[in-house]
């Protein structure tokens, strides 16, 4: 059976954005889905161009509220935000396990261009890391 996964952070636009592409990339039997308790208007570009680094396209994602999902079952929400995990709703549906992978936010990133970038890069590369351990660990 395929198991469904919710990614939640704040404004689903960096985050838990890269999160979804890598789970999709890991296994496409998974459902994924990610979402934000305050939806960002669009991706961050910068997202969109370190995950096409990595060979994975999110340009197609649209920041959506967690408030479309309340009331479906989910094996896993995932937080990957502290402010996501505090304010995190009560989903109505039936919740497998609730988890917290957190990351700092890139998109906070001060600097040049290149300083900015390596940090969506750093973040990016963790969230690689840490989902794909979720993965093997839970999925597998």
């Amino acid at each position: 059976m395929k198991k469904r996964i919710l990614i939640l952070c704040t404004g689903n636009s960096c985050r838990s954005q890269m999160a979804e592409g890598f789970l999709k990339s890991f296994d496409q039997e998974l459902e994924v889905y990610s979402a934000g308790t305050k939806p960002a208007e669009k991706i961050n570009t910068k997202a969109i161009q370190v995950m096409k680094e990595v060979g994975i396209d999110i340009s197609n994602g649209i920041p959506e509220n967690v408030e479309k999902y309340i009331n479906q079952s989910f094996d896993y929400v995932i937080t990957v935000c502290d402010n996501a995990k505090e304010t995190c709703p009560v989903f109505i549906g039936k919740v497998g396990k609730q988890l917290h992978i957190g990351f700092e936010d890139p998109a906070e990133a001060k600097g040049t261009e290149e300083e900015i970038l390596s940090v969506f890069r750093k973040v990016r590369d963790e969230i690689k890391k840490e989902f794909y351990q979720f993965y093997l660990n839970e999925l597998k």
